[in-house]
Protein backbone atom coordinates (compact mmCIF):
# COMPACT_ATOMS: atom_id res chain seq x y z
CA UNK A 1 0.00 0.00 0.00
CA UNK A 2 1.73 3.09 -1.14
CA UNK A 3 1.29 5.18 2.13
CA UNK A 4 3.77 8.04 2.33
CA UNK A 5 4.01 9.42 5.52
CA UNK A 6 2.26 11.75 7.96
CA UNK A 7 0.77 14.64 6.39
CA UNK A 8 -0.38 16.26 9.52
CA UNK A 9 -1.15 15.89 13.45
CA UNK A 10 -3.94 17.39 15.27
CA UNK A 11 -3.90 17.90 18.55
CA UNK A 12 -6.31 18.90 21.15
CA UNK A 13 -4.67 21.22 23.33
CA UNK A 14 -5.25 23.26 26.88
CA UNK A 15 -3.41 26.66 25.96
CA UNK A 16 -4.48 27.58 22.15
CA UNK A 17 -2.90 30.49 22.01
CA UNK A 18 0.62 29.14 23.62
CA UNK A 19 0.68 26.19 21.03
CA UNK A 20 0.28 28.72 18.17
CA UNK A 21 3.03 30.73 19.19
CA UNK A 22 5.20 27.77 19.42
CA UNK A 23 4.62 26.42 16.15
CA UNK A 24 5.33 29.45 14.54
CA UNK A 25 8.41 30.25 16.91
CA UNK A 26 9.46 26.63 15.29
CA UNK A 27 9.78 27.78 11.67
CA UNK A 28 6.18 26.90 10.80
CA UNK A 29 3.90 28.86 9.19
CA UNK A 30 0.41 30.26 10.39
CA UNK A 31 -2.08 28.76 6.94
CA UNK A 32 -5.30 29.91 8.95
CA UNK A 33 -7.70 27.82 10.97
CA UNK A 34 -5.12 26.16 13.38
CA UNK A 35 -3.37 24.56 10.98
CA UNK A 36 0.48 25.50 10.88
CA UNK A 37 2.68 24.26 7.85
CA UNK A 38 6.28 22.98 6.43
CA UNK A 39 7.18 24.36 3.18
CA UNK A 40 6.18 21.49 1.67
CA UNK A 41 2.40 21.96 3.12
CA UNK A 42 2.59 18.81 5.77
CA UNK A 43 1.34 20.56 9.14
CA UNK A 44 0.56 20.76 12.32
CA UNK A 45 -3.09 21.25 13.38
CA UNK A 46 -4.55 22.25 16.91
CA UNK A 47 -7.71 22.73 18.42
CA UNK A 48 -8.84 23.79 21.92
CA UNK A 49 -9.02 20.64 23.65
CA UNK A 50 -13.01 20.57 23.80
CA UNK A 51 -13.22 20.95 20.26
CA UNK A 52 -16.16 18.78 19.26
CA UNK A 53 -14.89 18.29 15.71
CA UNK A 54 -12.00 16.07 17.45
CA UNK A 55 -11.83 12.38 17.65
CA UNK A 56 -11.98 11.36 21.29
CA UNK A 57 -8.74 11.58 23.29
CA UNK A 58 -6.54 8.91 24.56
CA UNK A 59 -7.98 8.39 28.21
CA UNK A 60 -4.29 9.94 28.76
CA UNK A 61 -2.32 12.99 29.64
CA UNK A 62 -1.42 12.96 25.50
CA UNK A 63 -3.04 15.65 23.67
CA UNK A 64 -2.40 14.19 20.03
CA UNK A 65 -6.35 13.23 18.47
CA UNK A 66 -5.46 11.89 15.28
CA UNK A 67 -2.38 11.19 12.79
CA UNK A 68 -3.30 11.51 9.13
CA UNK A 69 -1.74 10.10 6.73
CA UNK A 70 -1.17 10.91 3.41
CA UNK A 71 -1.66 8.49 0.38
CA UNK A 72 -0.35 8.28 -3.24
CA UNK A 73 -3.43 7.89 -5.20
CA UNK A 74 -7.09 6.33 -4.47
CA UNK A 75 -6.73 3.72 -5.12
CA UNK A 76 -4.46 3.07 -1.86
CA UNK A 77 -7.31 4.25 -0.07
CA UNK A 78 -9.16 1.73 -1.45
CA UNK A 79 -6.73 -0.74 -0.39
CA UNK A 80 -6.72 0.16 3.19
CA UNK A 81 -10.13 0.36 3.52
CA UNK A 82 -10.92 -3.21 2.23
CA UNK A 83 -7.71 -4.40 4.87
CA UNK A 84 -9.13 -2.23 7.64
CA UNK A 85 -13.14 -3.40 7.49
CA UNK A 86 -12.27 -7.34 7.61
CA UNK A 87 -12.12 -5.99 11.77
CA UNK A 88 -13.46 -2.45 12.80
CA UNK A 89 -15.49 0.35 11.86
CA UNK A 90 -13.97 2.59 9.38
CA UNK A 91 -15.35 5.99 7.85
CA UNK A 92 -15.42 7.22 4.33
CA UNK A 93 -16.33 11.33 3.92
CA UNK A 94 -14.91 14.15 1.47
CA UNK A 95 -12.06 11.78 0.81
CA UNK A 96 -10.79 11.02 4.01
CA UNK A 97 -10.88 7.81 5.27
CA UNK A 98 -11.21 7.26 9.18
CA UNK A 99 -10.63 4.39 11.75
CA UNK A 100 -8.74 3.77 15.11
CA UNK A 101 -5.53 1.49 15.32
CA UNK A 102 -5.67 -1.78 17.87
CA UNK A 103 -3.95 1.02 20.20
CA UNK A 104 -6.99 3.41 20.06
CA UNK A 105 -4.79 6.57 18.07
CA UNK A 106 -6.99 7.58 15.84
CA UNK A 107 -6.20 7.54 12.07
CA UNK A 108 -7.24 9.33 8.64
CA UNK A 109 -5.75 8.82 5.53
CA UNK A 110 -6.25 11.12 2.52
CA UNK A 111 -4.44 11.60 -1.09
CA UNK A 112 -1.62 13.44 0.16
CA UNK A 113 -1.26 17.21 0.27
CA UNK A 114 2.17 17.67 0.04
CA UNK A 115 3.89 20.23 -2.15
CA UNK A 116 6.31 19.23 -4.69
CA UNK A 117 9.20 21.70 -3.02
CA UNK A 118 12.46 22.38 -4.90
CA UNK A 119 15.79 23.49 -2.22
CA UNK A 120 19.15 22.96 -2.20
CA UNK A 121 20.73 20.41 0.81
CA UNK A 122 23.37 21.83 2.84
CA UNK A 123 26.74 21.23 1.29
CA UNK A 124 30.08 19.96 2.70
CA UNK A 125 33.87 20.57 1.38
CA UNK A 126 36.08 17.47 2.66
CA UNK A 127 39.33 16.83 1.26
CA UNK A 128 39.93 13.93 -0.63
CA UNK A 129 36.74 14.36 -2.53
CA UNK A 130 35.27 17.27 -5.28
CA UNK A 131 33.96 20.29 -3.37
CA UNK A 132 30.02 20.47 -3.27
CA UNK A 133 30.84 24.09 -2.75
CA UNK A 134 32.93 26.18 -4.98
CA UNK A 135 34.90 28.84 -4.74
CA UNK A 136 33.79 31.47 -2.68
CA UNK A 137 30.33 29.89 -1.61
CA UNK A 138 29.57 30.71 2.28
CA UNK A 139 28.65 27.63 4.52
CA UNK A 140 27.12 29.29 6.83
CA UNK A 141 25.80 32.66 7.55
CA UNK A 142 23.89 34.49 10.62
CA UNK A 143 20.48 35.27 8.74
CA UNK A 144 20.32 32.07 6.56
CA UNK A 145 16.45 30.14 6.53
CA UNK A 146 16.06 27.26 8.88
CA UNK A 147 12.82 26.28 8.45
CA UNK A 148 10.88 22.66 8.67
CA UNK A 149 10.48 21.01 5.07
CA UNK A 150 8.55 18.03 6.26
CA UNK A 151 7.02 16.08 8.71
CA UNK A 152 9.20 13.31 9.11
CA UNK A 153 7.68 10.78 12.11
CA UNK A 154 5.91 10.39 15.12
CA UNK A 155 6.36 8.41 18.33
CA UNK A 156 4.03 6.40 20.14
CA UNK A 157 3.96 5.42 23.71
CA UNK A 158 1.76 2.40 23.89
CA UNK A 159 1.66 -0.74 25.90
CA UNK A 160 1.95 -3.52 23.42
CA UNK A 161 4.23 -2.52 20.80
CA UNK A 162 4.17 -6.33 19.37
CA UNK A 163 0.56 -6.00 18.67
CA UNK A 164 0.72 -2.51 17.50
CA UNK A 165 3.29 -3.39 15.01
CA UNK A 166 0.77 -6.25 13.63
CA UNK A 167 -1.63 -3.72 12.84
CA UNK A 168 0.89 -1.08 10.71
CA UNK A 169 2.22 -4.36 8.97
CA UNK A 170 -1.05 -5.16 7.49
CA UNK A 171 -0.63 -1.73 5.25
CA UNK A 172 2.38 -2.23 4.31
CA UNK A 173 4.74 -0.90 6.83
CA UNK A 174 8.23 -2.39 7.75
CA UNK A 175 10.45 -2.66 10.34
CA UNK A 176 14.01 -1.03 9.83
CA UNK A 177 15.56 -1.18 12.97
CA UNK A 178 14.16 -2.55 16.53
CA UNK A 179 15.21 -1.70 19.80
CA UNK A 180 15.01 -5.04 21.77
CA UNK A 181 11.52 -5.01 24.51
CA UNK A 182 10.81 -1.20 23.56
CA UNK A 183 9.48 -1.51 19.79
CA UNK A 184 10.14 -1.23 15.97
CA UNK A 185 10.75 1.59 13.82
CA UNK A 186 8.92 1.56 11.05
CA UNK A 187 8.79 2.59 7.15
CA UNK A 188 5.57 2.64 4.81
CA UNK A 189 5.90 1.29 1.11
CA UNK A 190 5.74 4.85 -0.03
CA UNK A 191 9.22 6.77 1.25
CA UNK A 192 12.43 5.30 1.70
CA UNK A 193 13.03 7.09 5.23
CA UNK A 194 14.40 4.92 7.81
CA UNK A 195 10.93 5.51 9.96
CA UNK A 196 7.52 7.52 9.72
CA UNK A 197 7.00 5.63 13.30
CA UNK A 198 8.42 4.83 15.86
CA UNK A 199 6.83 2.74 19.30
CA UNK A 200 8.09 2.36 22.80
CA UNK A 201 6.79 -0.03 24.57
CA UNK A 202 5.01 1.43 28.07
CA UNK A 203 2.50 1.43 30.81
CA UNK A 204 -1.19 1.78 29.52
CA UNK A 205 -1.04 5.35 31.41
CA UNK A 206 1.14 6.79 29.27
CA UNK A 207 -0.29 5.94 25.78
CA UNK A 208 0.23 9.04 23.72
CA UNK A 209 2.64 11.00 21.78
CA UNK A 210 6.48 11.19 22.81
CA UNK A 211 7.42 13.52 20.46
CA UNK A 212 7.04 14.50 16.76
CA UNK A 213 9.84 16.26 14.01
CA UNK A 214 9.81 17.91 11.18
CA UNK A 215 13.17 17.61 8.68
CA UNK A 216 15.51 20.29 8.33
CA UNK A 217 17.93 20.90 5.01
CA UNK A 218 20.86 19.63 6.89
CA UNK A 219 23.10 19.59 10.28
CA UNK A 220 23.61 23.00 9.94
CA UNK A 221 19.82 24.52 9.76
CA UNK A 222 19.01 21.81 12.61
CA UNK A 223 21.72 23.82 14.83
CA UNK A 224 20.98 26.52 13.68
CA UNK A 225 17.24 26.68 14.14
CA UNK A 226 17.51 25.25 17.52
CA UNK A 227 19.75 28.07 18.80
CA UNK A 228 17.42 30.89 17.81
CA UNK A 229 14.54 28.45 19.57
CA UNK A 230 16.56 28.80 22.78
CA UNK A 231 17.43 32.18 22.16
CA UNK A 232 13.78 32.60 21.62
CA UNK A 233 13.25 31.20 25.26
CA UNK A 234 12.24 27.54 24.51
CA UNK A 235 13.69 24.63 26.90
CA UNK A 236 16.17 22.40 25.22
CA UNK A 237 14.93 18.48 26.23
CA UNK A 238 17.71 16.44 24.19
CA UNK A 239 20.33 17.26 22.62
CA UNK A 240 21.78 18.19 19.88
CA UNK A 241 23.13 15.36 18.97
CA UNK A 242 23.34 12.23 16.16
CA UNK A 243 21.25 9.16 16.43
CA UNK A 244 22.62 5.33 15.27
CA UNK A 245 19.34 4.16 13.98
CA UNK A 246 18.41 6.24 11.56
CA UNK A 247 21.10 8.46 11.64
CA UNK A 248 19.20 11.60 11.60
CA UNK A 249 20.35 14.39 13.58
CA UNK A 250 18.38 15.66 16.40
CA UNK A 251 17.16 18.30 18.80
CA UNK A 252 14.36 18.26 21.08
CA UNK A 253 12.24 20.66 22.90
CA UNK A 254 10.06 20.79 25.36
CA UNK A 255 6.10 22.19 24.27
CA UNK A 256 2.76 22.94 25.39
CA UNK A 257 1.63 20.33 22.91
CA UNK A 258 1.96 17.52 25.75
CA UNK A 259 4.71 16.38 23.81
CA UNK A 260 8.46 16.74 22.81
CA UNK A 261 9.24 18.29 19.47
CA UNK A 262 12.04 17.87 17.43
CA UNK A 263 14.26 19.21 14.48
CA UNK A 264 15.97 16.84 12.68
CA UNK A 265 17.88 16.12 9.47
CA UNK A 266 19.83 13.70 7.24
CA UNK A 267 17.85 10.42 7.94
CA UNK A 268 19.23 7.15 5.74
CA UNK A 269 17.08 5.58 3.26
CA UNK A 270 16.39 1.90 3.02
CA UNK A 271 14.92 0.14 0.57
CA UNK A 272 13.06 -3.28 0.78
CA UNK A 273 16.82 -5.31 0.58
CA UNK A 274 17.48 -3.27 4.17
CA UNK A 275 18.29 -5.99 7.58
CA UNK A 276 16.94 -4.64 10.12
CA UNK A 277 19.29 -4.36 13.08
CA UNK A 278 18.20 -4.82 16.85
CA UNK A 279 19.79 -3.49 19.88
CA UNK A 280 18.88 -2.75 23.38
CA UNK A 281 18.05 0.54 23.85
CA UNK A 282 20.00 2.68 26.23
CA UNK A 283 22.69 5.57 25.78
CA UNK A 284 25.60 4.26 23.86
CA UNK A 285 22.57 3.25 21.09
CA UNK A 286 20.45 6.29 21.43
CA UNK A 287 22.62 8.29 20.17
CA UNK A 288 26.47 8.24 18.10
CA UNK A 289 27.73 11.45 20.14
CA UNK A 290 25.91 14.61 22.03
CA UNK A 291 26.09 17.94 22.34
CA UNK A 292 24.65 20.69 25.26
CA UNK A 293 23.61 24.02 24.04
CA UNK A 294 25.99 27.00 25.85
CA UNK A 295 25.68 30.73 25.39
CA UNK A 296 27.74 32.15 22.27
CA UNK A 297 31.34 32.83 23.66
CA UNK A 298 34.20 34.64 21.96
CA UNK A 299 37.70 33.42 21.82
CA UNK A 300 39.04 37.40 24.22
CA UNK A 301 39.74 35.17 27.09
CA UNK A 302 39.74 31.57 28.98
CA UNK A 303 35.70 30.55 28.92
CA UNK A 304 34.34 30.99 31.89
CA UNK A 305 34.33 27.24 33.70
CA UNK A 306 37.73 26.99 32.10
CA UNK A 307 40.12 24.73 34.16
CA UNK A 308 42.82 27.08 35.67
Amino acid sequence: MNIIGPDALVFGVDDVAACRQYLVDYGLADAGGGRFEALDGTAVVIRAKDDASLPPGLGTASMLRETVYGVADTATLDAIEAELRRDREVSRHGGVLRCADDMGFALAFQVTVRRPITLAAETVNAPGATPQRGPNGIGVTPDMPALPRTLSHVVYFVPDAAKAEAFYRRLGFVCTDRFTGVGPFLRPAGTLDHHTLFMIETPPHMRGCEHFTFHMGGPTEVLLAGTRFVEKGYQSFWGPGRHLYGSNWFWYFNSPLGCHVEYDADMDLHDDTWVAREAGMGADTSQAFLFQYRKKWAPSGPPPDAKR
